[in-house]
């Protein structure tokens, strides 16, 4: 009992010391395939040696696998937190490298077909989060699917990560006027993975800008491109995220990403609506 009343007691403390709210981040794909968890644990890692505190919420129904990429076998999965009476908080794992994560598990089902008190729960149960981190990412499935549409709806931006194939281009495309077409003033940013050499991968994200722009009437913010590299596959196999090792070019390309994303963040509109709220009235709608 004395220990969750200095638990809630620091809780209150840090929210009076940092008032302002994580940002939320969607990482999005039109297909599976392209490396889009790979590129969500980096990325994190790499803001947090940035000195950023970061925690990714696994929300890829059926294919999550952040525990299995960080290997570490998660305790706790967001069924307990709705089953188990679990708070949120005890059903964070915590890598060795200081990347703080939720699996998603079987209970994702559950997260997506909320009803009555479980949606209430569940954002005051988020509420204990956003002023604990500076990012929270929710890693989410290929696709938009009408049961995590909302999620994504209700982030602050959009990271969507695709290929130079065409079959994953043309799936990017599709899930990004889907998603503008319920809400278009979502900022969308792009990294274009898995390039061939750093000229190709820059024409394909700029000729990729300029479809967008023409079709769909939105500029979509270039985040960066990164090269196809086998150590990708090697860091997978190992279960150990390649981002400590800063010899590789697919490091090398991460952290400038990273650099250029810090640098160049946009500051969200004081009017619109942050993720609570927004998530908040997404769920009651449904």
């Amino acid at each position: 009992m004395k220990n969750d009343q200095a638990t809630q007691l620091r809780r209150r403390i840090e929210k009076l010391k940092n008032p302002k709210q994580a940002k939320t981040i969607c990482i999005i794909s039109g297909k599976g395939g392209v490396g889009k968890s790979n590129v969500a644990i980096n990325f994190a890692l790499d803001l947090i040696h940035n000195g950023k505190k970061v925690l990714i919420f696994d929300l890829d129904i059926g294919m999550g696998n952040i525990e299995i990429l960080l290997g570490k076998s998660a305790k706790k999965n967001i069924n307990d937190m709705f089953n188990g009476n679990e708070t949120i908080h005890s059903i964070i794992e915590v890598h060795e490298n200081g990347l703080e994560f939720i699996a998603g598990g079987s209970g994702l089902n559950e997260l997506f077909t909320l009803n009555g008190q479980k949606k209430q729960f569940f954002i005051n149960q988020y509420k204990e989060l956003i002023h604990s981190y500076d990012y929270i990412i929710f890693d989410m499935g290929a696709g938009i699917h009408s049961d995590s549409l909302f999620f994504i709806l209700a982030a602050d931006e959009c990271i969507v990560v695709t290929t130079p194939e065409p079959t994953s281009i043309t799936d990017a495309y599709s899930m990004i006027k889907q998603l503008i077409n319920n809400q278009a003033s979502m900022p969308i940013r792009v990294i274009m993975n898995r390039c061939l050499s750093q000229k190709s991968g820059e024409q394909a994200l700029e000729q990729f800008r300029k479809v967008i722009k023409q079709f769909l009437q939105i500029d979509i913010f270039k985040m960066g491109i990164l090269p196809e590299d086998k150590a990708v596959t090697l860091a997978v196999l190992h279960q150990e995220p390649y981002i400590f090792n800063e010899k590789l070019s697919i490091t090398k390309a991460l952290k400038q990403i990273t650099v250029n994303y810090l640098n160049n963040t946009f500051e969200l509109n004081s009017i619109q609506p942050k993720f609570i709220q927004k998530l908040k009235q997404l769920l009651i709608e449904r």
